[in-house]
C-alpha cells in the first residue's frame, strides 16, 4: 500500500513522527507539492494525504489507483468531493483536533489587544520603566473584560470553547447561531447578526465558510458595530472584506482586528490590513500547537487504518 502525503511540513516540520502511517504502508513524505507536481507524486498512490495541495476532478481522473483522500485538516474545500465519489474515492477530514489551541489563540489576540503584555516587555528591555518617574506607566488604556459583550458568530465545537472562555472571564456572551435558543448552554443568548453587530464590544468569528457568510464583515456591516468594538477572526479568512476592514480602521470605525487567518495566503506584501497598526495578524498559526498537530496526525493514521479495515471514520 503507498501512502503519498503531498505536503506534510506544516503538519510535521520534523518534530513529530509519521511512524503511525509507516506501519500501514510505505510512506513517501513531500514537504511542499506544486500544481504542476501533484498528478506526478500521486501517480501510482493508492492513498494520498493532503492539506493544502488541490485535488480537483482533472487530478482525480489522472489518478487510476487511488482509492482514498485523506484531508489533514477539518475544512475540505481542497477536494472535490462530488468528483471523488464519481471515482469510487473515499474521502475524509479531522475534525475537532484544535478545538482548545484555536479558543486559546482567541484570547491571546483580545488580551494583546487590552493588556499590550509584549509592548510593555519590549518597552521595559529597552529601559523605559527603569527610566520611568513614576512607579507605574501606560501608554494604552487598559480594558477589562468582566462585563463586556462576546459577541460570537457560530457555534460549533469552537464557538462554543470560546463562548465558555468568555463566559470564565465574566463576560456576558450572545451568539449569531443557526442553534434553537433553547438548545444553547446555559449563560449564551441567541441574537440576530444586526443586534449582535451593534451590541458586541468583542466580536469573534466561527462559522463556515459559505456564499452567505462569504464578506459577512463589509462596508455595510461595519457601521453596525460600535467603534470601540474589538473584530476577531480565526475562522475562514474570506469572511471579512479585507479592504473595508482596513478602511474601518484606518477611520476609527472599528477599534482593532485580530486574525489568524487572511483571504489570500500568504499575504501579498500590499495587503492593506498588513499596513495598519490596529490590526494584530498571525500567520495561520492557531491549529498548529504540539499537542493539537500530534493529534491531528493520530486522527489522520486512525482514519487511514478504519479505511484499510473497511471501517471508515470521518468520511465527508
Amino acid at each position: 500500500m503507498k501512502i503519498v502525503i503531498l505536503d506534510g511540513y506544516a503538519a510535521n516540520p520534523g518534530d513529530l513522527s509519521w511512524k503511525g502511517l509507516e506501519e500501514l504502508g510505505t510512506v513517501i513524505v513531500h514537504d511542499r507539492t506544486k500544481p504542476s507536481e501533484t498528478v506526478k507524486r500521486a501517480s501510482d498512490a493508492e492513498i494520498i494525504l493532503t492539506n493544502k495541495v488541490i485535488i480537483n476532478k482533472d487530478i482525480i481522473s489522472e489518478l487510476p489507483q487511488l482509492k482514498y483522500i485523506g484531508v489533514l485538516a477539518t475544512g475540505y474545500n481542497v477536494v472535490d468531493i462530488e468528483a471523488a465519489h464519481e471515482y469510487g474515492i473515499t474521502v475524509t477530514n479531522v475534525p475537532a483536533y484544535s478545538t482548545e489551541s484555536v479558543a486559546q489563540m482567541v484570547f491571546a489576540h483580545l488580551l494583546t489587544v487590552t493588556n499590550h503584555t509584549e509592548y510593555y516587555a519590549i518597552q521595559n528591555r529597552n529601559s523605559r520603566w527603569s527610566n520611568n518617574p513614576d512607579f507605574c506607566y501606560w501608554d494604552f488604556p487598559h480594558m477589562e473584560l468582566a462585563g463586556k459583550v462576546f459577541g460570537i458568530v457560530g457555534l460549533g465545537n469552537i464557538g462554543l470553547r470560546v463562548a465558555q472562555i468568555a463566559l470564565a472571564f465574566g463576560m456576558e456572551v450572545k451568539a449569531f447561531t443557526s442553534k434553537p435558543a433553547d438548545a444553547l448552554p446555559t449563560g449564551i443568548t441567541k441574537v440576530t447578526l444586526e443586534d449582535l453587530l451593534k451590541q458586541s464590544d468583542i466580536l469573534s468569528l466561527h462559522c463556515p465558510l459559505t456564499n452567505s457568510t462569504r464578506h459577512l464583515i463589509n462596508a455595510d456591516t461595519l457601521p453596525l458595530m460600535k467603534p470601540t468594538a474589538i473584530l476577531i477572526n480565526t475562522g475562514r479568512g474570506p469572511l471579512i472584506d479585507d479592504q473595508a476592514v482596513a478602511d474601518a480602521l484606518a477611520s476609527g470605525q472599528l477599534a482593532a482586528f485580530c486574525a489568524d487567518v487572511l483571504t489570500e495566503e500568504p499575504p501579498k506584501v500590499d495587503n492593506p490590513l498588513l499596513k495598519q497598526p490596529n490590526a494584530f495578524i498571525t500567520p495561520h498559526i492557531a491549529w498548529a500547537s504540539t499537542e493539537a498537530r500530534e493529534r491531528l496526525l493520530r486522527i489522520a493514521t486512525d482514519n487511514v487504518r478504519a479505511f484499510l479495515n473497511g471501517k471508515a471514520q470521518n468520511i465527508v
